[in-house]
């Protein structure tokens, strides 16, 4: 994730230590002191989900899917998970409220030292429901909202689950939870941004999560939805536009970017023509200790067969079983070949991405685009919007 609102207008947040090792120049509480040493995991908790989206990365259905891990084990996963010192975990799916064990696996989480947050489409989420999580030690919601009501509900396979989830978003809100609205952005539903973030601004949810399409799941099945590079571009920078413009009027709403690197390098040529230059040098210092796309590093998922993959858009791809192996063993072991690859890639990258100067604080983004497009893991991400000119090395 990388940040708008704390880079262009340098707002506080739990994650400053965890992204940037910048927890002392914030006020806030830190999810932790230093940056992160072991991966955030996304753990799908089932393949079962109540909608069915368009750009589901786990392809979920709607029937429950056979061998998901029981409580049991995933009270075993959890305790490898906590004794390997992961910081975070997401409960997502499919759409994990489903799983009635859910609470008891938040408690068992945030008793273990982790922090348990959830990936959810909201629409199941009641008062009693969003009450019941926060009291299991839920730390944070995270809800989609893919646009105004007929573009979500056709986005998300439903009529309704537009006022379905601003519902379980208020649920949330009053039951005191940290809440957040997740958008994916394609062309079917670009033109709803302005309003997506303003339906935010006014439910008083201050937390915005923007994610671009990756190539996995039902999502390799809309490539041809993305926006082109420069729509893509433009987008980036209408929300930069706009985090600016709320912070100007005191609406300190977060705002992140998920899912391209090549943002990284655009926040700094953005601060670098809207800002100044010492501005930019200093977005650059902390995307450098971000350290860039993070697959294989600092994310990692299990699901809910417990196979373990690179990120969670990644499902194709298994490392191995936590049910054979403790997810620790299975991130440790560089023994595989694009494991290793990925934590090197560096030496692989091809093309444009080859030579660029921003290289250190994107790594070539996403892997996996570039595999669906270009069947070579290092070749460049087809959604890199940079100019040639500005991924030329300086002289």
């Amino acid at each position: 994730m990388i940040s708008i609102s704390k880079l262009l207008c340098g707002l506080d947040a739990e994650g400053d230590g965890l992204r940037y090792d910048a927890a002392g120049e914030s006020a806030k509480p830190q999810i932790t002191d230093h940056k992160q040493r072991r991966p955030v995991v996304v753990w799908n908790l089932t393949k079962q989900c109540n909608l069915s989206c368009s750009h589901c990365y786990a392809a979920a259905d709607t029937e429950t899917a056979d061998g998901e891990l029981t409580t049991e084990e995933g009270r075993r996963v959890l305790d490898d998970l906590a004794d390997y010192g992961v910081p975070v975990v997401l409960f997502s799916g499919g759409e994990p409220l489903v799983r009635d064990d859910l609470p008891e696996l938040i408690e068992y989480a945030d008793a273990s030292g982790i922090r348990p947050v959830l990936s959810t489409n909201g629409t199941l989420v009641t008062p009693d429901i969003a009450r019941e999580l926060r009291e299991a030690g839920l730390k944070y919601a995270g809800i989609s909202v893919d646009g105004l009501p007929e573009r979500n509900d056709a986005f998300r396979g439903r009529d309704g689950a537009f006022d379905a989830a601003v519902r379980g978003i208020r649920a949330c809100l009053d039951a005191g939870l940290k809440t957040g609205l997740r958008y994916t952005i394609t062309e079917r539903n670009a033109a709803d941004l302005p309003a997506v973030v303003a339906l935010l601004h006014d439910e008083g949810v201050d937390r915005f999560c923007f994610y671009h399409l990756d190539y996995g799941g039902r999502g390799a099945g809309i490539v041809d939805a993305d926006l082109s590079p420069e729509e893509k571009r433009a987008a980036v920078k209408q929300l930069c536009d706009l985090t600016r413009r709320y912070h100007d009027h005191d609406d300190e709403i977060e705002t992140l970017l998920v899912g391209n690197y090549a943002d990284a390098a655009y926040l700094v040529e953005y601060a670098r023509e809207h800002l100044s230059e010492a501005r930019a040098e200093r977005i650059d210092d902390y995307l450098r200790r971000n350290g860039g796309d993070p697959t294989g590093e600092r994310v990692a998922d299990i699901d809910y067969q417990g196979n373990v993959h690179l990120t969670q858009f990644w499902q194709n791809y298994s490392l191995g079983n936590v049910r054979d192996r403790p997810f620790s063993a299975l991130w440790d072991d560089e023994s595989n070949p694009l494991l290793r690859a990925l934590r090197s890639r560096e030496q692989r990258l091809s093309g444009r991405c080859a030579d660029c100067q921003y290289q250190n604080i994107c790594r070539g983004a996403s892997r996996l685009r570039a595999l669906a497009v270009h069947d070579d893991p290092f070749a460049p991400d087809p959604q890199c919007y940079l100019r040639e000119d500005e991924i030329a090395p300086t002289v």
